[in-house]
């Protein structure tokens, strides 16, 4: 890939149109009167061969002019739709899009090149700038998590897709981060609603982060909210069971060392039952399974 990688009117009306109309044909009559040579069927029309913009973008963008070689890029999809340069210049608008912060519009070009060459060379790369316009557009945990999900789906569909592609480990790690905000916005909800002692719809948010995600950075401190939880409801063999699983795969975790602590004061220790859901996704974390 070089450089980097679109009646009705009334009477009165209409009789203005058309006198607005007929000036302007006097305008372009007059204008050709005075140059015999000019074709009135190509005004307009005249532009650089596809080739010749295509490079003028390049130049542009290596010269830092980013709306500048957007605007080239955008004149071959123009005039010279079917060119071999429309594809190159389409996802090289996306790349200079995402160059200049423009992720909604990287995301359009990215999706666009999709639909029209989902086999061409460069199909992974523009679906790797659609998955990065996303991650770019994640907010904190405390908004919504809509763009996590969408870069886990546009980077899920990279790895699938175009599995020997050279983005798929940066899309490994994309992917991780967006896990690890769609957790962080459980734990957040999750929190919210311990602080009320609406202590079952917190286990519910807690619950979803030990079973979807675990590879993720959230999981030692879902595993000592469940803890509390489960606690603060009498449910105490759940909650033993969620401590034996914390410190057997974080024994040095402060998590933990809470834990431990908040049971000890009731009389009880870690112990799992291996009857719980807890337990069952237990086998997951000691081995260290990890998502895509």
């Amino acid at each position: 890939m070089e450089s980097a990688r679109m009646f009705v009117m009334g009477n009165g009306v209409r009789s203005i149109c058309v006198a607005i109309v007929l000036g302007l044909m006097g305008l372009t009559l007059a204008a050709c009167n005075s140059d015999p040579d000019l074709d009135i069927t190509k005004l307009g029309l005249d532009t650089d061969p596809p080739d010749t913009l295509y490079n003028q973008g390049l130049a542009n963008l290596n010269a830092g002019k980013l709306g500048e070689a957007d605007a080239k890029f955008q004149a071959i999809d123009k005039y010279h739709p079917f060119s071999e340069y429309s594809r190159k210049g389409l996802v090289m608008s996306a790349f200079v899009r995402y160059r200049m912060g423009r992720y909604d519009d990287a995301i359009s070009a990215s999706k666009r090149y999709m639909s029209l060459y989902p086999q061409a060379e460069d199909a992974d790369y523009a679906l790797y700038l659609q998955g990065l316009s996303y991650y770019k557009k994640i907010p904190d945990v405390t908004q919504d998590q809509a763009y996590s999900g969408e870069t886990i789906r546009a980077m899920s569909e990279l790895i699938k897709d175009y599995p020997d592609s050279e983005y798929v480990p940066d899309a490994r790690e994309k992917m991780r981060a967006a896990r690890d905000q769609l957790a962080g916005k459980e734990m957040q909800v999750g929190r919210y609603y311990q602080e009320r002692k609406e202590y079952l719809a917190a286990i519910a948010r807690y619950r979803n982060v030990v079973e979807h995600y675990q590879q993720t950075n959230q999981i030692e401190e879902a595993l000592a909210r469940l803890v509390e939880s489960y606690y603060a409801l009498g449910l105490n063999s759940e909650a033993q069971t969620a401590a034996a699983v914390l410190g057997a795969n974080y024994p040095d975790s402060q998590w933990y060392a809470d834990s431990y602590k908040l049971l000890q004061s009731g009389g009880l220790e870690p112990r799992e039952n291996r009857g719980s859901w807890i337990s069952r996704v237990a086998k997951q974390l000691v081995l260290g399974e990890k998502t895509p």
